[in-house]
């Protein structure tokens, strides 16, 4: 949605840029979640 805005104003660098910012900002929090998530898996099915 606010890349629609910013696009309607004719700056096309400024929305990818703010698409590209979202997308960075979204991809820590699925990365924290898996490796809590693996780190759940490996401690679960230790074979000791």
């Amino acid at each position: 949605m606010c890349r629609a805005v910013i696009e309607s104003g004719g700056d096309t660098k400024a929305a990818e840029g703010l698409n590209n910012g979202i997308t960075y900002l979204m991809i820590f929090p699925y990365i924290l979640v898996g490796g809590i998530i693996y780190l759940v898996y490996r401690s679960t099915t230790k074979k000791s």
